[in-house]
């Protein structure tokens, strides 16, 4: 089934419930392929024992505003 769907302002889209209703999981892989995006289904359970956890929040640790890749990387480098 092919459905259009429509990106907030911050970029996100909304992936219709009876898709994802047909998996037992909440979390996807996206990739890039040429001109399309492919979003896969994946079950943490079966990859192992993987943890997820977000380095850096710009809303959370930075009021909202990014940071260069440079600058993150110096901020990194102070943690080890």
């Amino acid at each position: 089934m092919t459905t259009i769907a429509k990106a907030t302002t911050k970029g996100q889209i909304t992936l219709p419930a009876f898709w994802r209703k047909r998996f037992k999981t909440n979390r996807f892989l996206i990739d890039i392929k040429d001109s399309h995006l492919e979003i896969k289904p994946i079950d943490l359970a079966k990859l192992g024992k993987i943890q997820e956890y977000t380095v850096f929040d710009a809303l959370r640790d930075n009021r909202g505003k990014g940071v260069s890749a440079k600058d993150l990387l110096k901020i990194l480098r102070k943690t080890l």
